[in-house]
């Protein structure tokens, strides 16, 4: 069997892939697996860290809008997207793929629209609450959907068509315990707040973070805290932080620029703060950790007001807009949820039942049943 896995961009549509395609590997050792991603994107470093063989393509996005630039960019990127579709067709011939398999970003719509066209079997996992461009595009030939959230099943045509299965995450951040963590990380017995906005960082948002900070040193160091700057955060914030606190004299409190152990500190922590990417609210449900979301209005669609919806609708989240996120309004909801037992015991089980603990195993049955249909 012959399985391609297109995705690009981001971790969030990566790290899903190498999940099923290492799952995929273990229940069949003889089966042939091909990533295509895009030229210089993230899964260059990530899918040969993880094993896999990876042809790349450098189709272009559209952007909106009819002014000189917009139009300039959508005839370059059809010109590069019609590029990529010809290799595309290349790539299929030279490996004669059972299944191919998109789990997001532009770079897997090539494979997707050409696999399609050639007879192939394809299927798409959606990890947003609503459907992105390139699912947009893709989803009326795919013989399968696959989503996240069953409330997703609403925005697709062919609902007979749809799956819900969850989105993969690490089996740590199912199974690390609470209790172990903590003594892991040699915290003391306050509670632990955990903050990021991403592995780039959002300037205002860690701006009300180091306010955030100096709340909790007005009020005596209630918490731990740790906070992930983010690599553009991290070259300016230890400066901005200063003119407000001095951590040192903040014990428990600190900065990094990324949290490398993260489902560890999740498991640790009393609360969560973050943005709506699907990935990171996947792996808060999956973790049961109590969360306040603040999702970020920069991105297509408003897709992570969306998404951080499903968790608020349900208990499992408290969601702020970020215009109402002040370092008052946050300090006083992280302070509310910690006081309020009751509510963190809903919001973990609320969390619990959203998460799915198979996700990988039912899209890699997926793949074998579109495999045995061909």
């Amino acid at each position: 069997m012959n399985v391609i896995f297109t995705c690009g961009g981001t971790g969030g549509h990566i790290n899903p892939a190498i999940a099923v395609a290492k799952l995929l590997k273990e229940r069949r050792p003889q089966c042939n697996i091909l990533f295509v991603g895009g030229d210089g994107g993230m899964e260059c470093t990530l899918v040969p860290q993880a094993g896999f063989p990876l042809e790349t393509l450098d189709p272009r996005s559209l952007r909106r809008g009819f002014g000189p630039k917009a139009i300039w960019h959508n005839v370059a990127g059809a010109c590069h997207t019609a590029g990529a579709l010809w290799k595309a067709r290349r790539i299929i011939r030279d490996f004669h793929p059972d299944v191919i398999v998109g789990t997001g970003g532009f770079a897997s719509f090539p494979m997707l629209r050409m696999g399609s066209k050639m007879g192939v079997p394809t299927c798409v996992h959606e990890s947003n609450a609503v459907p992105g461009l390139t699912t947009r595009m893709v989803a009326d030939r795919a013989a399968k959907i696959m989503v996240s959230f069953a409330e997703s099943r609403t925005y697709y045509h062919s609902p007979e068509r749809v799956e819900v299965v969850g989105m993969p995450v690490r089996q740590e951040f199912l199974y690390t315990k609470k209790e172990e963590a903590r003594e892991k990380l040699g915290l003391d017995d306050r509670p632990l707040i955990v903050s990021a906005w991403g592995s780039l960082g959002a300037r205002d948002m860690n701006k009300i973070i180091a306010e955030f900070m100096r709340l909790e040193h007005e009020a005596g160091c209630p918490w731990q805290h740790l906070h992930a700057t983010g690599s553009y955060g991290w070259k300016w914030m230890g400066d901005y932080v200063k003119q407000k606190v001095d951590l040192s004299q903040c014990p428990g409190i600190r900065m990094e620029e990324y949290i490398y152990d993260m489902p560890t500190w999740m498991a640790a922590a009393d609360v969560v703060i973050g943005r709506a990417g699907a990935s990171t609210l996947n792996e808060i449900a999956a973790s049961g950790t109590p969360c306040i979301i603040v999702p970020s209005p920069n991105v297509t669609d408003n897709h992570q007001e969306k998404n951080a919806r499903v968790l608020g609708d349900r208990g499992a989240a408290q969601v702020l807009r970020e215009e109402e996120c002040t370092p008052e309004r946050l300090f006083s909801e992280v302070k509310a949820l910690l006081e309020d037992e009751a509510r963190c015991r809903v919001m973990r089980r609320a969390l619990l039942d959203l998460a799915v603990v198979d996700s990988a195993q039912r899209i890699c049955q997926v793949i074998l049943d579109l495999a045995k249909e061909k």
